[in-house]
């Protein structure tokens, strides 16, 4: 594993991948010069402050999204400064995230990236530009759940299977939010790990029996919209938790086939949801960062503490960490 820096007068640089890699240990990242790019009509070049290194922009290095092209620069997520384009926008802080962004067209782990004027949104005012260049994905993933789903409301039960991870994390907050009550299953005992601005009902995964623990929290009713962010690890135990009418939410999966019982599914007047975030380009995005907006600067919905920040040259420890399944916030200061 290496990162590339080619000696150059240029300051400013992008990481580039030019072919898929079998592995991370075969991963060439090289930081190449990039000097400042003029904007297009109708667009902007942001000067990224911040970036995460999202799970998906690694796999994505490994050739694992099939809609990846080559070559390219990784990062979906972003926070930075418009430095040139509308003129409106000049020299204000913006944030965002893009299933596009680094996948199907060069993304935000460099110096600058080109954006649609459509996909400028201002950075909250009470968030760091390292939380706001990570709270991309995590929270657009949730909120297009709930989006799809029917919001939480007040008086409802969501159920969030995986809530120790980023996206799950982020469900709890939405749903805390809305006045839902929530249920959070994550693979150890203890109070929720992450921020909610209401409580939140933990069940430790590890001890079994999720299902039936949903029921007895619920009085046998089961939740009403459960929030599902493993798949089939948690497939049958979330079947067992859903209310009569209830929607389950998918966002990943390890196995792809599972047991399907059609029976209990139509007797439960049930739906499934599937959500891809890959389908949501940053202008798409950039309205589901409208929705939450409010919620941040109110402070009911909090951006992740960002653990670590390295330099471009440190790229290839920063892919490696989020790959190993570190919990850890990080991002790219480039």
């Amino acid at each position: 594993m290496s990162v590339a820096a080619m000696h150059t007068t240029h300051t400013s640089r992008a990481l580039r991948v030019n072919e898929k890699a079998a592995n991370l240990d075969a991963l060439q990242l090289d930081a190449a010069p990039q000097p400042e790019p003029t904007a297009p009509p109708g667009h902007a070049v942001v000067r990224i402050t911040a970036a995460a290194v999202n799970p998906s922009d690694v796999k994505a290095t490994l050739g694992i999204m099939p809609q990846a092209v080559w070559p390219r620069t990784p990062g979906r997520d972003f926070a930075g400064t418009v430095v040139s384009g509308p003129s409106e926008w000049i020299g204000r802080e913006v944030y965002g995230s893009g299933g596009d962004i680094g996948i199907t067209r060069d993304g935000s782990h460099a110096r600058y990236l080109v954006l649609p004027e459509g996909a400028l949104r201002a950075k909250p005012h009470n968030i760091s530009m390292d939380e706001a260049g990570a709270v991309g994905v995590p929270f657009v993933t949730a909120y297009e759940g709930f989006r799809r789903s029917g919001m939480p409301q007040p008086g409802q039960t969501v159920l969030v299977l995986g809530a120790n991870g980023k996206v799950g994390q982020a469900a709890v907050q939405l749903a805390a939010q809305a006045g839902a009550r929530v249920i959070a299953v994550q693979r150890r005992g203890g109070a929720f790990e992450g921020f909610a601005s209401g409580p939140v009902d933990v069940i430790d995964a590890t001890q079994g029996q999720v299902g039936e623990r949903v029921r007895e929290l619920t009085g046998g009713r089961g939740a009403d919209v459960v929030y599902n962010t493993v798949g089939s690890v948690y497939f049958e135990a979330a079947n067992k938790a859903m209310a009569k009418g209830a929607t389950q939410i998918f966002i990943a999966t390890h196995d792809r086939a599972v047991p399907f019982d059609i029976f209990a599914f139509y007797r439960g007047m049930h739906t499934f949801v599937g959500i891809d975030s890959l389908a949501m380009d940053c202008v798409r995005c950039a309205a589901q960062l409208d929705a939450m907006r409010d919620g941040f600067e109110r402070g009911t919905l909090k951006p992740f503490p960002v653990a670590r920040h390295f330099a471009l040259d440190e790229a290839i420890d920063a892919y490696r960490l989020v790959l190993s399944g570190s919990t850890d916030r990080v991002v790219l200061r480039p």
